[in-house]
């Protein structure tokens, strides 16, 4: 089958700068990408890299498209490299909705769900305190902040402030973003094990560039910390494919996978082996435009297992809103993504 095959590059300021330990994020970069049948039906996907996490760049991504042509089959699609997992994400997005489209199937969940509950991100630092009160009064119950951004003591400080302010029965997620030392960990772990805190989320990392001996040592540490502290551990940053996933599953980790299903090449293929291993999945946003997140939510309402918040309270995310996904809100619903418009947004970027 031969299909018509064209990209579109963008970079979309966000509304408010996301602060983590990995500095501040203030624009998005990706691919849009589209394809097109002999009858005029069509497919959207998108690839939205993290590089700092591992993933291809920008740049490679739209090189890669533009060595695919205007005109692709289903072979050149397949051969594209594996080390460009964000890429052949949006091109297995891209083919399964011009398949679904071809069958003229529309999307409903496989058990019949219709709302998901979110969790809601709160901004680092003080302003966490602000947010909160706000957020509890709209229905949050689960709530993320993030953390390693600042001095430790000043940071354990606010914990005890934010989890004093949390709604009763509420609970809170940290997320380090691999920002931690060993023992910085440890003593955020000491501290969470009499608080409402549902787990910390990557408190440690490193990243390929700095060698298999740092990793190993970093995984060793992850590892440990899981095993000797009650509130359990979430896997992130350590997760930035295909290969990272199938390795921490088969080294029997117990903890808590964090699941950016636009970084997986073969979504599917993942989320049937997490269900095998009977996983603890928390289905989060990669900051993707609402073409990304239409796909990750969608997977997130297949998902068979334990369902748990959803890590995706983070629109409206763009300043152009026409690349929003829905609204930060306690629960999404199914028909809120059936309706996010992927050619919309491709549209805009002309």
């Amino acid at each position: 089958m031969s299909l018509l095959f064209a990209y579109r590059r963008y970079r979309l300021p966000l509304r408010v700068a996301v602060r983590t330990s990995h500095g501040v994020w203030r624009e998005r970069e990706g691919v849009i990408l589209r394809l097109q049948d002999e009858r005029g039906r069509v497919g959207f996907g998108e690839a939205a890299p993290i590089p700092w996490f591992g993933t291809e760049s920008p740049d490679e991504i739209e090189g890669a498209c533009r060595g695919l042509g205007e005109r692709v089959d289903l072979a050149a699609l397949a051969a594209v490299p594996g080390q460009l997992g964000c890429l052949r994400h949006a091109l297995a997005a891209a083919q399964d909705e011009l398949r679904a489209n071809a069958e003229e199937a529309p999307w409903t969940s496989p058990d019949g769900v219709t709302a998901l509950t979110v969790a809601a991100l709160l901004p680092a630092g003080r302003a966490a305190l602000e947010a909160v009160g706000p957020r509890a009064d709209a229905g949050f119950r689960v709530f993320k902040w993030k953390v390693g951004v600042a001095d430790v003591a000043d940071e354990l400080v606010l914990l005890d402030d934010l989890c004093a302010a949390l709604p009763a029965g509420a609970k809170l997620r940290l997320d380090a973003n691999g920002g931690w030392t060993r023992p910085q960990a440890e003593r955020w772990l000491e501290r969470c094990a009499e608080r409402p805190v549902d787990y910390v989320e990557q408190p440690c990392f490193a990243d390929a560039t700095q060698g298999a001996t740092q990793r190993k040592r970093c995984e060793d540490v992850l590892r440990g910390l899981a095993e000797d502290y009650p509130t359990p551990i979430a896997l992130d940053e350590s997760l930035v494919g295909d290969g990272d996933l199938g390795r921490w599953l088969e080294n029997g980790w117990s903890g808590v996978f964090v699941i950016k299903p636009a970084l997986l090449a073969d979504v599917a293929g993942a989320l049937e082996r997490l269900a095998q291993a009977r996983a603890a999945v928390v289905f989060s946003s990669a900051l993707e435009t609402a073409v990304g997140a239409r796909d990750a939510l969608r997977a997130a309402f297949e998902w068979r297992g334990e369902r748990r918040a959803l890590g995706f309270g983070v629109y409206p995310l763009f300043k152009d809103g026409r690349f929003d996904g829905p609204a930060a809100a306690p629960f999404v619903y199914r028909d809120d993504v059936a309706r996010l418009d992927a050619e919309a947004a491709w549209n805009a970027l002309t």
